[in-house]
């Protein structure tokens, strides 16, 4: 099975690019992340017609999050955390392979800049409402899979330059060790896990030709369970959308799980 995570930056705006990716690779679950556009304004009938039910969290121009799938994603659900700005930024599923349940959970956190501000503090309060509320999962479901866009540069391999990030909310330290308390609890990053000493991206800003030059971040991240890692096959960040003609200025992430 094919599982994909990827931030298409307006889901109306990068319908060519999103069609094609899936006709071209196929994914059997696709998770999105800032659709920006409420349910109703969705493209679900283009997305039916070519094999996949959409399950949408949806808000007007801003954020959202959804599940695009060919098989059936079950007990959905938009509250996995009490979100103080009522953002939609997290939905929630299970599925079976082969017998296991696994709980999904696709993932927008705020972005967080600029730091000294209210979006900052508003980035804190929500990654600390979403480890508890992965604290309470893990007592209940063994198998979990987190994905999305993560907004934290994990580390200094994960970026072009890190000196240039010391003080923004995606690689400040606090932030950081966000991430730490999530793997701590029981999970792996799967692509560090599997390409230890790889320097590949998911991010590039639309400004100053960070494209061409490859001055990229990693910020886009599969996060499993430790109950998971023997039904992993491989992750790989496929990097072709981003040099499509309007691209999101994110790109795929693909995990095989079997």
């Amino acid at each position: 099975m094919k599982i994909v995570s990827w931030n298409v930056n307006s889901v109306r705006a990068r319908l060519v690019n999103v069609v094609e990716y899936i006709k071209t690779y196929k994914p059997d679950i696709l998770f999105l992340q800032e659709i920006k556009t409420e349910n109703i304004n969705f493209p679900t009938e283009d997305f039916k017609k070519i094999g996949y039910e959409s399950i949408v969290y949806g808000q007007k121009s801003y954020n959202g999050v959804a599940f695009l799938s060919k098989i059936k994603i079950e007990n959905i659900d938009l509250n996995f955390i009490k979100d103080d700005l009522k953002q939609s930024r997290i939905i929630t599923g299970d599925i079976k392979i082969k017998s296991k349940k696994i709980k999904l959970i696709n993932i927008y956190v705020p972005n967080g800049n600029p730091v000294n501000t209210e979006k900052y503090d508003y980035k804190k309060k929500w990654l600390n409402k979403f480890l508890k509320s992965v604290k309470k999962t893990l007592s209940l479901e063994k198998n979990i899979i987190i994905s999305g866009d993560f907004n934290i540069i994990p580390d200094e391999i994960d970026v072009y330059d890190h000196n240039k990030y010391l003080n923004d909310a995606l690689y400040k330290i606090e932030i950081r060790k966000y991430f730490r308390e999530l793997l701590n609890l029981g999970f792996k990053d799967i692509f560090r896990q599997l390409k230890k000493d790889k320097h590949e991206y998911t991010f590039w800003d639309y400004m100053a030709g960070s494209w061409p030059k490859n001055y990229g971040l990693r910020i886009d991240h599969f996060l499993v369970s430790d109950n998971l890692l023997e039904n992993i096959k491989t992750i790989n960040i496929n990097q072709k959308p981003r040099g499509k003609i309007k691209p999101s200025d994110h790109t795929p992430i693909e995990l095989e799980i079997i």
